[in-house]
């Protein structure tokens, strides 16, 4: 049975990427609106409703569930997935499908699965304390799942 994101999860998500209405540039400078969205779509300008926002919320939050739900091949507990997800809502399923995090959780080596959120807390190749602060977040909600 496939997972989905709990509403804790999905609260701490929007705490990581907050809610903007107006399209801005993220750190990364890729344009970005409502929750962490982004896409052809996002330009300079961009106004968008809590009713669009939602909506993307949905497709966004539903793509990574699926990412982490055909990725991972060992037992997780819902904190665990709520992490996974938000990792992945954030970082996307292919560098996810990559990630030596993703390797050592289907070997069943959950602490240094665990440990290597630490390691995905560059945007634009620099350290962002955002992200920093959100790893340890998702780290510590994994391990103490």
């Amino acid at each position: 049975m496939k997972k989905r994101m709990s509403e804790k999860g999905l609260k701490l998500l929007e705490g990581y990427e907050g809610i903007r209405l107006v399209a801005y540039l993220d750190t990364a400078g890729v344009w970005t609106i409502g929750v962490g969205h982004t896409g052809p779509e996002v330009h300079e300008g961009m106004i968008a409703t809590l009713e669009q926002v939602r909506k993307w919320l949905d497709e966004d939050v539903r793509e990574a569930e699926d990412a982490v739900n055909r990725a991972v091949k060992v037992a997780l507990t819902q904190d665990m997935f709520d992490s996974l997800a938000s990792f992945v809502f954030n970082l996307g399923a292919t560098q996810f499908a990559k990630s030596t995090l993703l390797r050592k959780l289907n070997a069943g080596d959950y602490v240094g699965a665990g440990k290597e959120f630490k390691r995905w807390v560059y945007s634009g190749g620099k350290v962002t304390p955002g992200l920093v602060k959100r790893r340890h977040s998702e780290a510590e909600a994994f391990l103490n799942a």
